[in-house]
């Protein structure tokens, strides 16, 4: 599993690097970043994996989420990974939530996207191995998180493959993406109109149908333009209540979907992980 160093930067007594790696799961390179705190030889430390949003890489939450401080505190290692495969000869769409940046998160078996989105194999396989060979993770203690489409991902991951995350966290996460203009372009395109396929990747549905995870908190904020239209995070707290699912929601005055909002609460989602993992 070889590993490209992109490139290393110190920062609070911790390493933040960016690295980059041919994937087996999309057929791509594919970048990512790891903050190690603390520095030398260290013992295995627990893992949190943020995944971002529409539109994003994984350089939007390492250079403006604002986690490395309280990470160091905690002693977390933070993974950031890609949102979706890129380069020449990858599919895309002149859309802002299809294609390239917009990977949901799924394995799409649908052509011409089949052959390179596989970023549900990627995020839950292929990279936390990779990760465990080269940095010290404790595998034992893996939490995973993210923003949007990319909070999406973390609950329908961790609803889909029980006890493979052992903490749970969002913000402003698309909850039902087969009830969204987001959500149903992308699944349209991906899984083609069988909307049965589409509800295996719909979190609320993965609940209303049985499905459990570690117990979850979400934030919000009330100012977030995507709110009503494409979030819709009262159908989150209906389903949980109904299903018994351990929910914490949190809806915060005048915040909205920008990373001033996600930098502002990240301490409190790497404590509730730390708390979590032990």
């Amino acid at each position: 599993m070889a590993l490209e160093v992109v490139s290393l930067r110190r920062s609070f007594g911790g390493v933040q690097g960016v690295y980059r790696h041919a994937s087996t799961a999309t057929g791509t390179e594919m970048t990512f970043s790891v903050f190690v705190p603390g520095g030398g030889d260290q013992p295995p430390r627990p893992v949190v994996t943020f995944l971002s949003g529409l539109t994003c890489s994984h350089a939007n939450v390492t250079e403006k989420g604002e986690y490395r401080r309280t990470a160091s505190e905690l002693g977390l290692i933070v993974v950031c990974p890609d949102t979706s495969p890129r380069g020449a000869g990858v599919p895309d769409d002149e859309s802002d939530d299809l294609g390239q940046g917009a990977g949901f998160y799924v394995d799409a078996p649908r052509a011409p996207w089949a052959k390179h989105f596989r970023m549900e194999t990627y995020i839950a396989e292929e990279l936390p191995a990779l990760v465990a060979a080269h940095f010290p993770v404790d595998q034992s203690r893996q939490g995973i998180f993210g923003h949007s489409m990319g909070g999406h991902g973390a609950l329908t991951l961790a609803l889909r493959r029980p006890g493979r995350w052992q903490s749970l966290s969002a913000f402003a996460p698309i909850v039902a993406p087969s009830r969204t203009p987001w959500g149903r372009n992308a699944f349209a395109a991906y899984f083609g109109d069988d909307e049965n396929k589409w509800r295996e990747h719909d979190a609320i549905e993965l609940i209303n149908g049985g499905r459990r995870a570690p117990p979850i908190l979400v934030d919000i904020g009330d100012a977030d333009p995507f709110l009503d239209k494409e979030l819709k995070p009262q159908l989150l707290a209906v389903a949980c209540e109904s299903a018994q699912q351990p929910l914490t929601l949190r809806r915060h005055e005048g915040y909205d979907h920008s990373y001033y909002f996600i930098s502002t609460f990240m301490p409190d989602h790497l404590r509730w992980h730390a708390e979590q993992l032990g």
